[in-house]
Protein backbone atom coordinates (compact mmCIF):
# COMPACT_ATOMS: atom_id res chain seq x y z
CA UNK A 1 0.00 0.00 0.00
CA UNK A 2 0.94 3.30 -0.71
CA UNK A 3 1.26 6.26 1.67
CA UNK A 4 -1.22 8.31 -0.61
CA UNK A 5 -3.61 5.45 0.45
CA UNK A 6 -3.28 6.27 3.92
CA UNK A 7 -2.59 10.41 3.51
CA UNK A 8 -5.64 11.58 5.21
CA UNK A 9 -3.70 14.83 5.94
CA UNK A 10 -2.81 15.82 2.08
CA UNK A 11 0.89 16.28 3.20
CA UNK A 12 2.30 14.01 0.44
CA UNK A 13 2.33 15.03 -3.04
CA UNK A 14 0.61 12.96 -5.75
CA UNK A 15 1.82 14.64 -8.89
CA UNK A 16 5.53 13.96 -7.94
CA UNK A 17 5.13 10.87 -6.16
CA UNK A 18 8.42 8.76 -5.15
CA UNK A 19 9.05 6.03 -3.39
CA UNK A 20 12.91 4.90 -2.54
CA UNK A 21 14.11 1.88 -0.39
CA UNK A 22 17.00 1.75 1.79
CA UNK A 23 20.31 0.95 -0.02
CA UNK A 24 21.87 -0.39 2.98
CA UNK A 25 21.52 -0.88 6.94
CA UNK A 26 22.41 1.17 9.41
CA UNK A 27 21.49 2.98 11.83
CA UNK A 28 17.65 4.36 10.78
CA UNK A 29 16.88 0.87 9.89
CA UNK A 30 13.11 0.23 10.42
CA UNK A 31 12.48 4.20 9.94
CA UNK A 32 10.22 5.84 7.48
CA UNK A 33 10.52 9.23 6.10
CA UNK A 34 9.00 11.97 3.82
CA UNK A 35 11.05 14.43 1.77
CA UNK A 36 10.05 17.85 1.01
CA UNK A 37 9.50 18.50 -2.65
CA UNK A 38 12.43 20.68 -3.60
CA UNK A 39 14.90 17.85 -2.87
CA UNK A 40 15.81 15.41 -6.15
CA UNK A 41 14.81 12.02 -6.55
CA UNK A 42 16.53 10.45 -9.37
CA UNK A 43 14.68 9.60 -12.36
CA UNK A 44 11.61 11.87 -10.70
CA UNK A 45 11.14 15.74 -11.40
CA UNK A 46 11.10 18.02 -8.04
CA UNK A 47 8.10 20.03 -8.29
CA UNK A 48 8.88 23.22 -5.75
CA UNK A 49 5.35 23.63 -4.97
CA UNK A 50 4.93 25.16 -8.53
CA UNK A 51 3.76 24.15 -11.33
CA UNK A 52 5.45 26.10 -13.79
CA UNK A 53 8.89 24.71 -12.21
CA UNK A 54 7.79 21.02 -12.64
CA UNK A 55 6.49 21.73 -16.17
CA UNK A 56 9.97 23.80 -17.38
CA UNK A 57 12.52 21.19 -15.30
CA UNK A 58 13.42 17.51 -16.37
CA UNK A 59 13.90 14.84 -13.90
CA UNK A 60 16.68 14.72 -11.99
CA UNK A 61 19.67 12.40 -13.13
CA UNK A 62 20.68 11.86 -9.01
CA UNK A 63 19.26 11.84 -5.73
CA UNK A 64 19.69 14.98 -3.64
CA UNK A 65 23.02 14.37 -1.14
CA UNK A 66 20.58 14.02 1.91
CA UNK A 67 18.76 11.25 0.26
CA UNK A 68 21.38 9.49 -0.20
CA UNK A 69 22.08 9.74 2.76
CA UNK A 70 19.26 8.82 4.75
CA UNK A 71 18.57 5.56 2.15
CA UNK A 72 22.60 4.42 3.35
CA UNK A 73 21.59 4.53 6.68
CA UNK A 74 18.27 1.91 6.35
CA UNK A 75 15.63 4.49 5.99
CA UNK A 76 12.66 4.59 3.67
CA UNK A 77 11.68 6.87 1.90
CA UNK A 78 7.51 6.67 1.24
CA UNK A 79 7.08 9.94 -0.71
CA UNK A 80 7.17 13.10 -1.80
CA UNK A 81 6.10 16.26 0.92
CA UNK A 82 4.04 19.35 0.09
CA UNK A 83 5.47 22.67 -0.10
CA UNK A 84 5.12 26.37 -0.16
CA UNK A 85 5.26 27.31 -3.99
CA UNK A 86 8.74 28.39 -4.35
CA UNK A 87 9.61 27.50 -0.99
CA UNK A 88 8.86 31.10 -0.15
CA UNK A 89 6.42 30.84 3.25
CA UNK A 90 6.01 30.27 6.43
CA UNK A 91 1.89 29.66 6.45
CA UNK A 92 2.00 26.09 4.38
CA UNK A 93 -1.12 27.33 2.28
CA UNK A 94 -0.25 26.63 -1.34
CA UNK A 95 -2.50 28.27 -4.30
CA UNK A 96 -1.82 25.32 -6.79
CA UNK A 97 -2.05 22.76 -4.36
CA UNK A 98 -3.96 23.02 -1.32
CA UNK A 99 -2.66 23.34 2.32
CA UNK A 100 -1.46 19.86 4.70
CA UNK A 101 -3.99 20.00 7.35
CA UNK A 102 -2.18 20.40 10.71
CA UNK A 103 -3.33 17.23 13.07
CA UNK A 104 -2.45 19.05 16.14
CA UNK A 105 -5.57 22.33 15.12
CA UNK A 106 -7.01 21.56 11.92
CA UNK A 107 -8.82 24.61 11.17
CA UNK A 108 -5.40 26.51 11.63
CA UNK A 109 -2.19 26.01 8.83
CA UNK A 110 0.53 23.87 9.55
CA UNK A 111 3.16 26.42 8.86
CA UNK A 112 5.39 26.54 5.77
CA UNK A 113 7.08 25.67 3.64
CA UNK A 114 7.44 22.82 4.88
CA UNK A 115 4.11 22.33 5.33
CA UNK A 116 3.70 18.62 4.14
CA UNK A 117 6.57 17.03 5.93
CA UNK A 118 5.36 18.80 9.59
CA UNK A 119 1.99 17.53 8.89
CA UNK A 120 3.42 13.83 7.93
CA UNK A 121 5.13 13.50 11.15
CA UNK A 122 2.43 15.37 13.46
CA UNK A 123 0.28 12.63 12.24
CA UNK A 124 2.37 9.96 12.70
CA UNK A 125 2.23 8.95 8.60
CA UNK A 126 6.11 8.62 8.71
CA UNK A 127 8.76 8.37 11.79
CA UNK A 128 10.51 11.80 9.93
CA UNK A 129 10.68 14.13 7.63
CA UNK A 130 13.05 16.11 5.80
CA UNK A 131 12.43 19.78 5.08
CA UNK A 132 14.51 22.54 4.82
CA UNK A 133 14.64 26.20 6.52
CA UNK A 134 15.50 29.26 4.73
CA UNK A 135 13.63 32.27 7.48
CA UNK A 136 11.59 29.70 9.53
CA UNK A 137 10.32 26.80 7.11
CA UNK A 138 11.24 23.75 9.96
CA UNK A 139 11.09 25.80 13.12
CA UNK A 140 7.67 27.52 12.32
CA UNK A 141 5.49 24.58 11.18
CA UNK A 142 7.24 22.75 14.29
CA UNK A 143 6.07 24.69 16.47
CA UNK A 144 2.56 25.18 14.87
CA UNK A 145 2.15 21.36 14.54
CA UNK A 146 4.03 20.19 17.86
CA UNK A 147 6.80 18.26 16.76
CA UNK A 148 10.55 18.44 16.92
CA UNK A 149 12.70 20.40 14.77
CA UNK A 150 15.73 21.31 13.81
CA UNK A 151 17.35 24.34 11.50
CA UNK A 152 21.21 23.37 11.45
CA UNK A 153 24.32 25.72 11.38
CA UNK A 154 23.83 26.96 7.69
CA UNK A 155 26.38 25.15 5.36
CA UNK A 156 26.48 21.87 7.91
CA UNK A 157 24.88 19.71 5.38
CA UNK A 158 25.13 19.40 1.87
CA UNK A 159 22.55 21.04 -0.33
CA UNK A 160 23.30 19.12 -3.33
CA UNK A 161 20.46 18.04 -5.81
CA UNK A 162 18.18 20.97 -3.69
CA UNK A 163 16.18 23.78 -5.39
CA UNK A 164 17.78 27.08 -3.61
CA UNK A 165 15.54 29.65 -2.62
CA UNK A 166 17.88 32.23 -0.59
CA UNK A 167 21.22 29.98 -0.83
CA UNK A 168 22.75 32.27 1.82
CA UNK A 169 20.17 31.02 4.41
CA UNK A 170 18.69 28.27 3.17
CA UNK A 171 19.64 24.79 5.39
CA UNK A 172 18.13 21.02 5.47
CA UNK A 173 16.17 20.40 8.14
CA UNK A 174 14.05 18.09 9.71
CA UNK A 175 10.92 16.85 12.19
CA UNK A 176 10.16 13.84 14.29
CA UNK A 177 7.85 13.33 17.17
CA UNK A 178 10.58 11.46 19.43
CA UNK A 179 13.67 13.80 20.13
CA UNK A 180 15.95 9.99 19.75
CA UNK A 181 14.65 9.89 16.73
CA UNK A 182 15.46 13.70 15.86
CA UNK A 183 19.32 12.76 17.11
CA UNK A 184 19.73 9.32 15.30
CA UNK A 185 18.70 11.41 11.86
CA UNK A 186 20.95 14.41 12.86
CA UNK A 187 23.65 11.96 13.43
CA UNK A 188 23.68 10.76 9.86
CA UNK A 189 22.60 14.27 7.99
CA UNK A 190 25.78 15.91 10.45
CA UNK A 191 28.36 12.71 10.13
CA UNK A 192 28.78 12.88 13.89
CA UNK A 193 28.21 11.79 16.83
CA UNK A 194 25.17 13.21 19.41
CA UNK A 195 27.22 12.95 23.12
CA UNK A 196 24.30 10.92 25.46
CA UNK A 197 25.83 13.06 28.34
CA UNK A 198 24.59 16.41 28.83
CA UNK A 199 27.46 19.20 28.94
CA UNK A 200 27.72 21.72 31.59
CA UNK A 201 25.73 24.89 29.70
CA UNK A 202 24.78 28.48 30.91
CA UNK A 203 21.77 29.24 29.81
CA UNK A 204 20.54 32.48 28.81
CA UNK A 205 16.83 33.85 28.14
CA UNK A 206 16.12 36.66 25.15
CA UNK A 207 13.74 39.00 27.14
CA UNK A 208 13.27 40.86 23.60
CA UNK A 209 12.49 37.62 21.64
CA UNK A 210 9.41 37.10 24.40
CA UNK A 211 8.88 40.60 23.99
CA UNK A 212 7.89 39.90 20.60
CA UNK A 213 5.40 37.24 21.45
CA UNK A 214 1.83 37.35 22.56
CA UNK A 215 1.14 37.80 25.73
CA UNK A 216 -0.89 34.36 25.62
CA UNK A 217 2.40 32.94 24.55
CA UNK A 218 4.85 33.92 26.77
CA UNK A 219 2.60 33.28 29.81
CA UNK A 220 2.11 29.50 27.88
CA UNK A 221 6.20 29.41 27.60
CA UNK A 222 6.90 30.22 30.86
CA UNK A 223 6.68 26.76 31.95
CA UNK A 224 8.87 25.58 29.60
CA UNK A 225 11.60 27.71 30.12
CA UNK A 226 11.54 26.49 34.02
CA UNK A 227 11.31 22.68 32.88
CA UNK A 228 14.65 23.45 31.03
CA UNK A 229 16.40 25.52 34.02
CA UNK A 230 15.83 22.80 36.31
CA UNK A 231 17.89 20.48 34.38
CA UNK A 232 19.91 23.39 32.94
CA UNK A 233 20.65 25.74 35.67
CA UNK A 234 19.27 29.26 36.12
CA UNK A 235 18.59 31.16 32.77
CA UNK A 236 20.33 34.79 32.43
CA UNK A 237 18.45 37.35 31.06
CA UNK A 238 19.80 39.34 27.72
CA UNK A 239 18.63 41.39 25.11
CA UNK A 240 19.53 40.28 21.98
CA UNK A 241 19.18 43.19 19.97
CA UNK A 242 19.86 46.57 21.38
CA UNK A 243 18.15 48.31 18.28
CA UNK A 244 15.02 46.33 18.37
CA UNK A 245 14.37 42.57 16.58
CA UNK A 246 11.96 43.99 13.76
CA UNK A 247 15.21 46.27 12.54
CA UNK A 248 17.18 42.72 12.16
CA UNK A 249 14.24 41.70 9.91
CA UNK A 250 14.64 44.31 7.71
CA UNK A 251 18.27 43.08 7.18
CA UNK A 252 17.17 39.82 6.42
CA UNK A 253 14.37 40.77 4.32
CA UNK A 254 16.59 42.95 2.05
CA UNK A 255 19.36 39.62 1.61
CA UNK A 256 16.72 37.26 1.91
CA UNK A 257 14.86 39.47 -1.67
CA UNK A 258 18.46 39.88 -3.17
CA UNK A 259 19.49 36.05 -2.76
CA UNK A 260 16.25 35.26 -4.14
CA UNK A 261 16.10 37.24 -6.75
CA UNK A 262 19.81 36.61 -8.03
CA UNK A 263 18.48 32.35 -7.84
CA UNK A 264 15.85 32.64 -9.73
CA UNK A 265 15.48 35.89 -11.49
CA UNK A 266 16.24 34.61 -14.89
CA UNK A 267 13.36 31.84 -14.89
CA UNK A 268 10.88 34.58 -13.62
CA UNK A 269 11.50 36.90 -16.62
CA UNK A 270 11.95 34.09 -19.07
CA UNK A 271 9.01 31.32 -17.95
CA UNK A 272 6.84 34.50 -16.44
CA UNK A 273 5.32 31.71 -14.35
CA UNK A 274 1.82 31.98 -13.00
CA UNK A 275 1.97 33.03 -9.28
CA UNK A 276 -0.53 32.51 -6.39
CA UNK A 277 -1.57 35.81 -5.25
CA UNK A 278 0.79 35.79 -2.21
CA UNK A 279 3.67 34.72 -3.71
CA UNK A 280 3.01 37.02 -7.04
CA UNK A 281 3.39 40.05 -4.77
CA UNK A 282 6.38 38.72 -2.98
CA UNK A 283 8.28 38.14 -6.20
CA UNK A 284 7.15 41.31 -7.46
CA UNK A 285 8.56 42.91 -4.03
CA UNK A 286 11.94 40.90 -4.65
CA UNK A 287 12.85 42.19 -8.05
CA UNK A 288 13.33 45.80 -6.80
CA UNK A 289 16.01 45.53 -4.17
CA UNK A 290 18.77 47.72 -4.85
CA UNK A 291 21.98 47.19 -5.02
CA UNK A 292 23.37 50.21 -2.31
CA UNK A 293 20.60 48.39 0.68
CA UNK A 294 22.46 45.26 -0.25
CA UNK A 295 25.99 46.73 0.59
CA UNK A 296 24.17 48.35 3.84
CA UNK A 297 22.34 45.45 4.74
CA UNK A 298 25.78 43.26 4.35
CA UNK A 299 27.44 44.91 6.85
CA UNK A 300 24.70 45.50 9.42
CA UNK A 301 24.76 41.49 9.04
CA UNK A 302 28.37 41.28 9.36
CA UNK A 303 27.91 43.30 12.41
CA UNK A 304 25.05 41.12 13.86
CA UNK A 305 27.26 38.04 13.35
CA UNK A 306 29.86 38.91 15.51
CA UNK A 307 27.40 40.29 18.22
CA UNK A 308 26.02 36.77 17.94
CA UNK A 309 29.05 34.59 18.16
CA UNK A 310 30.25 36.91 21.10
CA UNK A 311 27.13 35.66 22.69
CA UNK A 312 26.89 32.41 22.48
CA UNK A 313 30.65 31.39 22.44
CA UNK A 314 31.32 27.73 23.86
CA UNK A 315 28.29 25.47 25.42
CA UNK A 316 25.51 28.58 25.60
CA UNK A 317 22.60 28.42 24.42
CA UNK A 318 19.42 30.95 24.36
CA UNK A 319 15.90 30.33 24.50
CA UNK A 320 13.91 32.20 22.28
CA UNK A 321 10.12 31.53 21.62
CA UNK A 322 9.99 29.64 18.17
CA UNK A 323 7.12 31.12 17.15
CA UNK A 324 5.33 34.49 18.16
CA UNK A 325 2.41 32.96 18.55
CA UNK A 326 0.05 29.70 17.36
CA UNK A 327 -0.59 28.54 14.01
CA UNK A 328 -2.60 30.81 12.66
CA UNK A 329 -5.97 30.22 11.20
CA UNK A 330 -6.41 29.17 7.80
CA UNK A 331 -7.23 31.73 4.80
CA UNK A 332 -6.46 34.57 6.56
CA UNK A 333 -6.95 38.14 4.40
CA UNK A 334 -4.00 38.69 2.85
CA UNK A 335 -3.21 41.73 4.89
CA UNK A 336 -3.23 39.62 8.21
CA UNK A 337 -1.19 37.08 6.71
CA UNK A 338 1.47 39.53 5.98
CA UNK A 339 1.50 41.12 9.35
CA UNK A 340 1.55 37.07 11.43
CA UNK A 341 4.58 36.43 8.89
CA UNK A 342 6.82 40.02 9.67
CA UNK A 343 5.76 39.34 13.42
CA UNK A 344 7.26 35.83 12.97
CA UNK A 345 10.56 36.90 11.10
CA UNK A 346 11.59 39.23 13.49
CA UNK A 347 11.96 36.22 15.89
CA UNK A 348 13.62 33.79 12.94
CA UNK A 349 15.66 35.92 11.79
CA UNK A 350 17.86 35.20 14.77
CA UNK A 351 19.44 32.32 13.19
CA UNK A 352 18.96 32.97 10.35
CA UNK A 353 21.42 36.05 10.12
CA UNK A 354 23.83 34.71 12.72
CA UNK A 355 24.13 31.50 10.30
CA UNK A 356 23.51 29.35 13.65
CA UNK A 357 21.53 26.32 14.77
CA UNK A 358 17.91 26.55 16.34
CA UNK A 359 15.38 23.73 17.43
CA UNK A 360 12.45 23.88 18.72
CA UNK A 361 10.78 21.51 21.04
CA UNK A 362 7.66 21.01 21.86
CA UNK A 363 7.14 21.82 25.44
CA UNK A 364 4.37 24.15 25.37
CA UNK A 365 0.32 25.04 24.66
CA UNK A 366 -2.69 27.53 24.82
CA UNK A 367 -5.53 26.57 24.45
CA UNK A 368 -4.86 22.60 23.48
CA UNK A 369 -2.87 24.18 20.18
CA UNK A 370 0.87 23.54 20.72
CA UNK A 371 3.72 26.00 20.92
CA UNK A 372 7.78 25.66 20.17
CA UNK A 373 10.44 27.18 22.71
CA UNK A 374 13.85 27.20 20.47
CA UNK A 375 17.11 26.56 21.85
CA UNK A 376 19.73 28.56 20.17
CA UNK A 377 23.57 27.13 19.91
CA UNK A 378 26.89 29.11 18.36
CA UNK A 379 27.56 28.04 15.04
CA UNK A 380 28.49 24.27 14.75
CA UNK A 381 26.63 23.70 18.23
CA UNK A 382 23.89 21.12 16.30
CA UNK A 383 25.07 18.07 18.20
CA UNK A 384 24.69 19.97 21.56
CA UNK A 385 21.29 20.65 20.67
CA UNK A 386 20.40 17.69 19.61
CA UNK A 387 21.77 15.73 22.93
CA UNK A 388 19.67 18.47 24.96
CA UNK A 389 16.91 17.54 23.61
CA UNK A 390 17.15 14.04 24.58
CA UNK A 391 17.69 15.32 28.04
CA UNK A 392 14.99 17.89 28.34
CA UNK A 393 12.11 15.46 27.37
Amino acid sequence: MSILDRDSLRAFCRHTHAECAPTRAGVLDGLTFGLKDIFDVAGHRTGFGSPDWLRTHSAATAHAWALDALLGAGATMVGKTHTEEMAFSLTGENAHYGTPINPAAPDRVPGGSSSGSAAAVAGALVDFAIGSDTGGSVRAPASFCGVYGLRPTHGRISLAGVCPLAPMFDTCGWFARDAHVLARVGEVLLQSTVPTAVPAVRVLVATDAFAQATPEAAAALAPAVHQVELLLGRAEAVTVSHDGLPTWFEVFRVLQYADIWAAHGEWVRAVQPQFGPQIAARFAAVSQVRADEVAQMQQRRAEIRAQLDSLLDGHTVLLIPSAPDVAPKLALPPQETVAVRERALALLCVAGLGGLPQLSLPLANVDGMPLGLSLVAGRGGDELLLSLARAIT
